[in-house]
């Protein structure tokens, strides 16, 4: 299956897609495999605090894009919350199919002019730039709680710079581990009809099922979620080691959890993928 890009998804799916991110090798091969069971395209995403992790991008970017494209269903692979432009810069060099460069902790002048060159040398390489406007809570205390995003602004920003893709703070809260955030579903459906591009949902982790379904339906387009998943994951290995103490082969215990990314993974893609959905750009809407 040819990798697909991730503008060219949000711009032709008939519903709202899953960005799910990487930590290892184990959550990109859980992420391919659910989306294969789900039929349905995904989006795997590595994020700033990732590659941290790993000591470098390469390594687990080469591995992630080798997994999209042995897939029996289109995959993106997108550069998520990254603050260094460098990072942005060497993603696009590797061939990533988007990047987010998140500017949201400066200025709004800051943020405009520096978005605004990510997506000049992003664009000369055919790759598509997610950004960010207005703080959405929950990220190393960075992101203010209770900043929404306004309409008025994101349009300009958006002009302005370009981007094929907006996160927008409606209500949601990075690395949340109860699904019990409530969304402004009313500033969602008017930031759908006043933007001309897809909207992205961060911190989805913390919404049940039924909020994202109502999300999805007020206009969101691409729904980011990495803690619920790690949660499934980590609970997975409790679980098994809890059992069967006397295990040391890891792989033994790690292919279980896999195995519970992966289902929860192809779970949460048929919930969006059966979501009425309105997402389309404010323009092209009627």
């Amino acid at each position: 299956m040819t990798r697909a890009t991730t503008i060219d998804l949000l711009r032709t799916a008939d519903a709202a897609l899953g960005a799910f991110n990487v930590i290892h090798l184990e959550s990109a091969e859980a992420i391919a495999t659910g989306a294969e069971r789900a039929g349905e395209p995904v989006i795997m995403q590595i994020s700033e605090n990732c590659v941290r992790y790993h000591g470098s991008l390469a390594p687990i970017a080469h591995a992630t894009m080798a997994i999209a494209e042995s897939a029996r269903v289109p995959i993106a692979v997108h550069l998520d919350h990254a603050r260094d432009t460098e990072l942005v810069h060497e993603a696009i060099g590797l061939g990533f199919d988007s990047v987010m460069y998140d500017g949201a902790h400066l200025s709004v002048d800051e943020n405009r002019a520096t978005t605004a060159e990510v997506v000049r040398r992003a664009h000369a390489r055919g790759v598509g730039v997610e950004a960010e406007l207005g703080e959405i809570g929950g990220k190393d205390g960075a992101h203010a709680p209770g900043v929404r995003t306004d309409p008025r602004e994101a349009a300009d920003f958006v002009a302005a710079t370009g981007v094929d893709a907006l996160a927008v703070a409606v209500g949601s809260s990075h690395a949340m581990v109860e699904r019990t955030s409530r969304l402004d579903l009313d500033l969602i459906a008017e930031l759908a009809a006043t933007l001309p591009v897809p909207l992205v949902l961060h911190g989805s982790s913390g919404l049940a099922d039924d909020e994202i379904r109502r999300a999805v339906a007020a206009g969101m387009a691409k729904i980011n979620i990495s803690t619920h998943l790690n949660k499934v994951f980590t609970a997975s290995v409790r679980a098994v080691l809890r059992d069967h103490p006397e295990l040391v082969d890891s792989r033994k215990y790690i292919a279980s959890a896999r195995e519970e990314f992966a289902s929860e993974s192809a779970r949460l893609i048929r919930t969006l993928a059966a979501a009425d959905s309105c997402h389309c750009p404010g323009e092209d809407r009627d």
